[in-house]
């Protein structure tokens, strides 16, 4: 089956760019390389094109309750305007079918945004409890998402008109080109920045305005590269490594994003049991002490050779320097433990400590 391509692909050939298939999509890895990128993120500004993300509207009377229903944080701690991040899971087992964004426009009207991989799952599953008058539609490839990301993030905003300065997890909507963009005050990268959901007949007059405005703050074009490497610095979960089907929020240490006293969401009573018993294996972080990069399978070790886990998500960091890992290693390993990782045939020492690795910027004012 052939890959999707998002609206922008052309411009993204133009830059240069090099390609990798992610989720169905064929979307830029890198431009210039992933630690440039990474840098100009965290010292200026990048913009990526995540188009690849789900929009799913889901529309009608008690469309919030219902979704509230399904997914486990709490939309009543939220008012209009605001979005959260929360877990679809399921409903038997407690695994993460996907962690998404949720933007509360009104109790009747909310927009989801899954994973791509996963947005015609998350679709299944509401359709098959929908109540009847609630519409539940996928605008996958209708729209384009850029996230802008950077310390000089708000002025590339200003320049073009468009919102800035509201509160973290708060979205608004304003017009660019004679059309709406959702502008929501969040992202994957750790530092201050801004998600822009725009329909594809303007995103790439959306794309370039960005590039035009950006110039003078040194706006550089970010890919999926340098987008993992910055959300692993955070210690940020990816669905299908460090949360799945069989790694459910509890392990993965994101209870927060758990409403535990509603009445009700999918995958309620198989977590709360397994929060009440404690769960075996527990999502840490893991930093080299000396030259190691750590990938995904690796074994993690305690002194004596003792396999206590393996690596979900391992990196470079620039930032740092240095190796970083998120590893599910059994839960009585504490931080502060040094810990021995299989690299490609050495015994590397690594440390366990807790995210995020790096300070970073997400919520200052």
């Amino acid at each position: 089956m052939a890959l999707k391509q998002s609206v922008l692909h052309d411009r993204h050939v133009a830059l240069g760019a090099k390609f990798s298939e992610f989720g169905g999509w064929e979307m830029p890895l890198q431009y210039a390389g992933v630690v440039p990128e990474h840098t100009a993120v965290r010292e200026a500004v990048g913009v990526f094109d995540v188009s690849h993300l789900g929009k799913v509207v889901v529309r009608g009377e008690g469309a919030l309750e219902f979704i509230n229903s399904c997914f486990t944080n709490d939309l009543g701690r939220i008012e209009k305007g605001k979005a959260q991040y929360t877990l679809c899971c399921d409903e038997e087992t407690g695994g993460v079918v996907d962690d998404l964004i949720v933007y509360l426009k009104d109790d009747d009207h909310l927009l989801l945004v899954p994973n791509a991989a996963n947005t015609a799952e998350v679709v299944r599953r509401l359709e098959a409890k929908a109540p009847a008058g609630l519409t539940i539609t996928d605008h996958h490839e209708t729209h384009a998402v850029l996230a802008v990301q950077g310390t000089k993030s708000d002025e590339v905003l200003q320049a073009l008109d468009l919102p800035t300065g509201h509160d973290y997890m708060a979205f608004a909507e304003a017009p660019f080109d004679g059309t709406d963009v959702v502008v929501c005050r969040t992202g994957y990268t750790g530092e201050r920045g801004y998600e822009l959901i725009a329909p594809n007949e303007i995103a790439g007059a959306l794309w370039d305005a960005l590039f035009e405005a950006g110039a003078a703050y040194d706006l550089a074009p970010c890919g999926l590269g340098a987008r993992d490497t910055l959300r692993t610095e955070m210690g940020y979960p990816l669905h299908g490594q460090d949360i799945s089907m069989s790694i459910t929020p509890v392990q993965a240490r994101i209870g927060w994003a758990i409403g535990w006293k509603k009445d009700a969401f999918w995958g309620k009573a198989a977590l709360e049991a397994e929060r009440e018993a404690g769960p075996k294996v527990t999502l840490r972080g893991l930093v080299a002490s000396g030259r190691g990069i750590p990938r995904p399978h690796m074994s993690v070790r305690l002194t004596g050779d003792m396999p206590i886990g393996e690596i979900t998500s391992g990196t470079f960091s620039p930032t740092l320097k240095k190796g970083i890992a998120l590893a599910l290693i059994n839960s009585q390993v504490a931080e502060g433990a040094e810990v021995s990782v299989d690299v490609r045939g050495r015994s590397e020492i690594f440390v366990v400590t807790k995210p995020p690795f790096v300070t970073a910027g997400v919520r200052e004012a």
